[in-house]
């Protein structure tokens, strides 16, 4: 299967127009069209109805695999032209809003750094990308298990922290005393819904049992600050790692008692790390898990 038609036909279903496919991939309407012909004629199936353009089964099936294969190919050649590129090429750190602790800030380089925050699931595909060298990546787990991450390309990811989570809810709410909190009983509370900028409503109600935690106002930011000046208005509760929870005017933190999750940060990398990525990737694991899991 020609990687050039699949990239093509996943343009054309991603827009439902060949038009707007030919001028976003910088090629005619007509070879548009003939990547699709020739990459049906090759399946032996048609991928696409015309009129609307829209995905046949068969095309959704083949939706399902393009996304892994493609990434999988941009990520074999990054590896390949960041190992014969110079070692000493700067630092590219993909990272959530909470992966970024204070050790690692205090890790980064002192010149030749980027930094990109982004959101959950575009971290891995960023590190397999070549778009950055080192990922961080974190979510609820329960102690020293994995993060289960999307299987976008031949990524490892090591442990390098975890720390207690809390409730954050106004200071004067009824249960701002408590001393510690349990996530069932909060299952019907307001929520905040930040999927890129606090831990993911969905991994609350997994860890709850599998329901309520329906949100009151959705965020889609990754700036914390936000989250937790919407948390001390009274817009919603949110739950996040002690440290970003912990010291917010008009807010209070109470520890999560139950369930006994933690709040895991996992550094994702493609092969070897070498150069300043090298550096820092030693300096976060000094302390963390340690062994690398393959993904």
């Amino acid at each position: 299967m020609d990687p050039h038609l699949l990239r093509t036909y996943v343009t054309v279903a991603r827009l439902a127009s060949f038009s707007a496919a030919a001028r976003e991939l910088g090629y005619t309407q007509s070879a548009v069209s003939q990547h699709i012909a020739a990459l049906e004629q090759d399946l032996g199936t048609d991928l696409l109805t015309r009129r609307p353009v829209a995905p046949t089964p068969a095309g959704e099936r083949l939706l399902e695999h393009a996304g892994p294969l493609l990434l999988r190919l941009e990520a074999a050649r990054a590896d390949v032209v960041r190992r014969a590129a110079a070692p000493e090429h700067g630092l590219t750190l993909a990272t959530t809003p909470t992966a970024l602790g204070p050790r690692t800030v205090a890790a980064l380089p002192r010149a030749g750094v980027t930094l990109r925050v982004l959101a959950r699931e575009e971290v891995p595909e960023a590190v397999a990308a070549g778009r950055a060298d080192l990922g961080l990546v974190d979510g609820l787990a329960a102690p020293s298990d994995p993060l289960r991450l999307p299987d976008v390309a031949p990524l490892t990811t090591y442990g390098v922290g975890e720390e207690s989570v809390c409730v954050l809810l106004p200071d004067t709410h009824p249960l701002a005393g408590r001393p510690g909190l349990r996530l069932g009983d909060l299952a019907h509370a307001r929520w905040l819904d930040a999927p890129d900028a606090g831990l993911p409503l969905a991994q609350l109600r997994a860890a709850a049992g599998g329901s309520g935690f329906r949100p009151a106002l959705r965020y889609e930011g990754t700036d914390v600050r936000v989250l937790t000046a919407l948390a001390a208005a009274g817009h919603g509760l949110t739950l996040l790692p002690r440290t970003a929870a912990t010291g917010v005017p008009g807010a209070v933190a109470v520890p999560l008692a139950q369930p006994r999750v933690v709040h895991r940060v996992e550094l994702v990398c493609l092969g070897t790390p070498g150069g300043p990525a090298a550096r820092l990737a030693e300096v976060l694991l000094d302390g963390g898990a340690g062994a690398g899991t393959p993904v």
